[in-house]
C-alpha cells in the first residue's frame, strides 16, 4: 500500500520561500512518476510539478522558474522548493505517486498524501 506523508507547509510573506517534503512508503520513488499538486477553496486540484523515472521534470506555467521538484531515492523522499512565493500560491499542497508509468500534470491516476497547507500573505 502506497503511503505519502507531506511536511513543511506553513505561512510566509510574499517573496519568501518554503520547502515541502514528502516521505514515501510502499512504492519505489526512483521508478515511478512523482508529483506535487495543489488545491485552493472552490477550485479544482491542479498539477504543480512532476518528475519522472529519468529525472525529467515538468512544471505548471504559473510556477516555472520559481519552484523546483526533486527527489532523494536513498530515503524515498520527494521535495518541492518554492521560491518567490505569491499570494496566489496559497493552497493545500499534495504529494502524489503515479499509478501508471507515464507522467501527467492532470490529477487522475495518482496515489495521494493528506496535504499540507501553504499560506502566502501580501
Amino acid at each position: 500500500q502506497v503511503q505519502l506523508v507531506e511536511s513543511g507547509g506553513g505561512s510566509v510573506q510574499t517573496g519568501g520561500s518554503l520547502r515541502l517534503s514528502c516521505t514515501v512508503s510502499g512504492a519505489t520513488v526512483s521508478s515511478r512518476c512523482m508529483g506535487w499538486f495543489r488545491q485552493s477553496p472552490g477550485t479544482e486540484r491542479e498539477g504543480v510539478a512532476t518528475i519522472d523515472s529519468n529525472d525529467g521534470t515538468n512544471y505548471a506555467d504559473s510556477v516555472k522558474g520559481r519552484f523546483i521538484i526533486s527527489r532523494d531515492n536513498a530515503v524515498s523522499t520527494l521535495s518541492l522548493q518554492m521560491n518567490s512565493l505569491k499570494p496566489e500560491d496559497t493552497a493545500i499542497y499534495y504529494c502524489a505517486a503515479r499509478v501508471v508509468s507515464y507522467c501527467s500534470l492532470l490529477s487522475d491516476l495518482y496515489h495521494w498524501g493528506q496535504g499540507t497547507q501553504v499560506t502566502v500573505s501580501s
